[in-house]
């Protein structure tokens, strides 16, 4: 079957490999198989494939998969042949509080992931995918989907009348937008394209701040506010963006530290995160056991993800290519 592969460590988009590998193995005890039809891309993805994350030469990356069922092993009572299947982005954390030695199992950096045509694992590696969802549909909740349900009702407890600001317009602020929604709160939305603006607030963005024309976004957010303060950021960019993200928020709001665009380090301005009494909480991702929660979720409110372009698996390196030139809005599908 084929597969995707990363070439000399470190690995650039240069070295991805098109190439065959052995058929999956027939299922095991507690095992199922299933013919992967699609994928999407994360900044993780692209952090592995590039080589800023040190992965193993000849790693299939991907930590996104969605598919069809097509063998169950013995004592395998959750799935079926024939089941739409999603995976989950840690398979070792099934529920509670995130292991410690979670990264080291993620599906694409410390094991062979997605990109490839079939994959034989144990059951708990997969949940359900969303009823009504295409492959590629639900290939996009296993990272950004998951991030975005996490942030706002499991570290956060985002309700009717609470707001949200979201930045940029990436799969993880497109679901908070979303999300945010469905459960009755207000949302701010930034960015610096006036068209990408304007799809925000198509998909129901209340305020929208171009943070190009207005640099102290921070101060404006609140403002839009009357004062009161965002309730949760969605904090894609790290330090960055931090700061203008404390200066938005209320007194006793939630930063949901998500993303590191602007880099992995920088000053924190203490005094502000004490004066308003913030709890700044870094996150990735989320257990299998809240991927089923978000999934009846999404099912209740009848939740689409936003796709912006679908590539090829054979054309990986130019999906990759298109994500980092900044031109998709939402998520960018690879069909497999």
């Amino acid at each position: 079957m084929k597969a995707v592969r990363t070439g000399a460590s470190p690995s650039t988009l240069e070295t991805l490999e098109l190439v065959d590998i052995p058929e999956a193995a027939a299922p095991g005890p507690g095992e199922i198989t299933v013919a992967l039809k699609a994928s999407s891309l994360n900044f993780h993805d692209f952090a592995v494939v590039s080589g800023m994350i040190p992965a193993a030469q000849g790693r299939i990356p991907m930590s996104d998969g969605a598919g069809e069922v097509i063998a169950v092993g013995s004592n395998v009572n959750e799935f079926a042949v024939g089941d739409r299947v999603v995976s989950t982005f840690f398979p070792d954390w099934l529920d509670g509080a995130p292991p410690a030695t979670a990264f080291r199992g993620v599906p694409g950096d410390g094991i062979d992931g997605y990109a490839r045509e079939a994959i034989t694992a144990p059951t708990t590696w997969f949940t359900r995918a969303p009823a009504g969802y295409s492959y590629a549909e639900a290939a996009t909740l296993t990272c950004a989907g998951l991030t975005a349900w996490r942030a706002l009702f499991v570290d956060g407890s985002t309700k009717p009348g609470d707001i949200v600001l979201i930045q940029g317009t990436g799969g993880v602020s497109i679901f908070a937008l979303q999300f945010a929604k469905a459960a009755g709160a207000t949302v701010i939305a930034t960015s610096s394209s006036a068209e990408k603006l304007n799809k925000l607030n198509a998909l129901g963005a209340d305020h929208l701040i171009n943070y190009k024309e207005v640099e102290a976004w921070g101060p404006h957010a609140l403002a839009l506010t009357g004062g009161r303060g965002v309730d949760t950021v969605v904090e894609i960019g790290g330090p960055g963006t931090l700061d203008q993200s404390m200066l938005a928020t209320r007194v006793g709001g939630h930063i949901a530290l998500i993303g590191v665009l602007t880099g992995v380090a920088g000053p924190v301005q203490t005094a502000l995160l004490m004066a308003k009494n913030l709890r700044v909480q870094g996150l990735t991702v989320g257990s299998r056991a809240q991927q089923l929660a978000m999934i009846a979720g999404i099912e209740a409110n009848g939740i689409k993800p936003v796709i912006s372009d679908t590539f090829p698996l054979a054309d990986l390196a130019d999906a990759f290519r298109h994500q980092i030139a900044n031109k998709h809005f939402g998520k960018i599908a690879v069909a497999i």
